[in-house]
């Protein structure tokens, strides 16, 4: 929606800074054009981007009446007065709104139907895993492999870490990754999941670890939007860059 506005504007504004060039009122046809001249292209990518916008938010609009009202915008002969206009447009920003909602309410509905199974695979997960080479397992059912141990500077929850990371689910799917951004992150440790918090002062300065986090530990039965399905389990590799500021 807001991309949506901010087209519409970017055209209004472009309406009223445009001398009237066009005084015969031609800009009502659909009939292909030649992009000859900077204006044309101008245009064409400002219709571009409308259509765009106005497709996914899946809106058909009546083409030739757009392009009248663009007409009757340069030429000063506007047939709604400024309130009707705005009128309409509030009717669609609410239709929008409606949509969206709707979307992102049967979205919630299909991750918290997932939510039991994700729960029980999870399980399943951290039996199988707690078997394997180098698995440790902490009282609160934190499981974790230490690659590095790093230094003897170790972090305290109320200290400032630098880290990178990448964080999985259990299909190996990313779902987060400051390698991916070539940034590492920066963060009060008891600003996190409890997984976080507690596994990485299992490590010093310098050291790598990997964390297996159940869902209690992690984003639990809300999971996080799109990206975190509810009863997650998450897989984290670490590197403990820095310790404090």
């Amino acid at each position: 929606m807001t991309k949506y506005l901010i087209t519409l504007l970017s055209l209004v504004l472009f309406i009223n800074s445009c001398s009237a060039n066009d005084k015969e009122g031609k800009m009502g046809s659909t009939k292909e054009v030649k992009l000859t001249t900077t204006m044309d292209s101008i245009s064409y990518a400002l219709g571009v981007n409308l259509g765009t916008q106005l497709s996914q938010d899946s809106i058909i609009p009546n083409i030739d009446a757009i392009a009248m009202g663009i007409s009757d915008a340069i030429n000063s002969k506007v047939k709604m007065n400024e309130e009707a206009r705005q009128m309409v447009i509030q009717t669609l920003i609410a239709q929008i709104q409606e949509k969206e909602q709707a979307r992102q309410e049967a979205e919630m509905a299909k991750l918290k139907e997932a939510a039991p199974k994700n729960l029980a695979d999870g399980k399943k997960f951290l039996e199988e895993n707690k078997k394997k080479s180098g698995v440790q397992v902490t009282a609160s059912g934190l499981q974790y492999k230490i690659i590095n141990p790093g230094n003897s500077k170790k972090p305290k929850a109320s200290d400032e870490v630098t880290v990178h990371y990448k964080g999985t689910l259990i299909d190996n799917s990313v779902f987060d990754s400051s390698y991916e951004r070539n940034q590492p992150a920066t963060f009060p440790l008891n600003g996190v999941i409890p997984g976080w918090t507690e596994g990485l002062q299992l490590i010093g300065e310098g050291g790598k670890i990997i964390l297996y986090i159940p869902s209690d530990l992690g984003y639990g039965e809300n999971g996080m939007g799109n990206a975190i399905p509810p009863n997650s389990v998450l897989i984290f590799e670490v590197e403990l860059q820095k310790v404090g500021k």
